[in-house]
């Protein structure tokens, strides 16, 4: 490819654009001033985005908050779990995740992760005995064989929380991410399939789960009865939980709710944007795409692939280096400096455990973006820069 890549390569960097809709809401809202979700008696736009979430996913219950880290957070103080609970989680995520697991006095017990960036079942069962609950990130809205870990952790009637960041608009046998588990945690962060900047969701057919968790985001005083449902349970709750004060305001709701509408069409875009890069990186001898499970319809906005054969951490770099000649920027997990997906460095959690499979797969694991509105022919430049970086490293 000729020098100059950097100025052809198209921009992956900008988020999603916001919807006209939304600005001439935000607009009435400013010139209200009714910011605050508690303000109006009802229908409020984060109250209006909560019904609306619900109903899209075909759950009874959704609660608008700051972020996914705040959703996964009231997930497990809704449980109750005691001081000290073990969690599940699987060892390739996001620092976020155990970060809301010592947040809720938790202790985070991390699980190995196949080079298909799959939980490593073998090591999920051994590990899953006084467990107290269970988060699964999909990350980067790879889907674990969530057959095997409902059916254990049912068994043991273990709750499971579904870290779903990236998954909104995956489905598993035809059902949505983020319905599976007892909670399902959605972001709404710049990055995401729905651009808000921050904010969360979190989601569950439980009652008494979703109470707590309404009363524990910041429902102080009586505000509980302007959420639909649930009243005497409100009632049995009020002023016997602590207020986090992690409620979603009425801005973000109204970038967010012209946003649902659209995510169908997202979702077929960023397939197909997928799935037309990785046809082309899986011609390369030097480059492999994982599969996914059977079961899974992925929901991506951004592709990952791992060095195939035998490379070195110098010519990893190298092949960073050679993209980034050509205006694509590829990210390998383990060799990014300080990178928050990998578990080494979450040095809050004290020592690194031993996790040589996850670690041999982040050390050759690559990331780059596919935003929706990319068109194929930067879908095909996107490809090609890095078939040929690859080449240019290994030949």
């Amino acid at each position: 490819m000729a020098p100059d890549g950097q100025a052809l390569a198209p921009n992956v960097y900008d988020a999603e654009p916001i919807p006209a809709a939304a600005m001439a809401e935000i607009e009435r809202l400013l010139s209200t001033g009714d910011l605050f979700r508690y303000t109006a008696a009802e229908g409020a736009p984060v109250a209006l985005l909560e019904q609306e979430f619900a109903d899209l996913m075909g759950v009874r219950y959704a609660l608008a908050v700051s972020s996914c880290s705040a959703a996964l957070f009231l997930s497990l103080k809704a449980l109750d779990l005691p001081r000290g609970a073990k969690v599940l989680i699987p060892a390739f995520t996001f620092a976020a995740v155990p970060s809301a697991i010592v947040h809720a006095d938790c202790l985070p017990v991390l699980v190995e992760v196949n080079d298909n960036y799959r939980v490593d079942m073998a090591d999920f069962v051994a590990k899953l005995d006084g467990a107290d609950a269970v988060m699964i990130s999909h990350m980067r809205g790879h889907t674990s064989d969530m057959d095997s870990i409902m059916a254990l952790c049912d068994a043991r009637n273990i709750p499971v929380i579904e870290d779903a960041a990236h998954s909104l608009g995956t489905e598993w046998h035809g059902r949505k991410i983020g319905t599976i588990g007892k909670v399902g945690c959605f972001s709404f962060q710049s990055y995401k399939l729905v651009n808000a900047g921050e904010g969360g969701i979190l989601i569950t057919d439980d009652p008494e789960l979703a109470a707590r968790a309404v009363i524990m985001s910041g429902a102080y005083e009586t505000n509980w009865k302007k959420h639909p449902g649930m009243q005497n349970s409100y009632m049995l709750w009020q002023n016997k939980l602590p207020l986090y004060n992690m409620r979603m305001q009425n801005l973000s709701a109204a970038v967010i709710r012209p946003q649902l509408p659209e995510v169908a069409g997202r979702v077929a875009k960023g397939r197909a944007g997928h799935d037309r890069v990785a046809d082309q990186l899986e011609q390369s001898p030097f480059l492999t795409v994982p599969a996914a499970l059977p079961p899974e319809e992925r929901a991506p906005d951004s592709i990952q692939f791992n060095l195939a054969g035998n490379w070195t951490d110098a010519e990893a770099r190298d092949f960073q280096a050679q993209a980034k000649r050509l205006g694509i920027a590829v990210q390998v997990f383990g060799l990014s400096d300080g990178n928050a997906r990998a578990f080494w460095n979450w040095e809050f959690l004290g020592p690194a455990p031993d996790l040589p499979k996850t670690r041999a797969m982040l050390m050759r694991a690559c990331d780059v973006r596919l935003p929706t509105r990319l068109t194929e022919a930067e879908l095909d430049y996107i490809a090609q820069a890095i078939v040929d970086a690859a080449a240019t490293v290994k030949s």
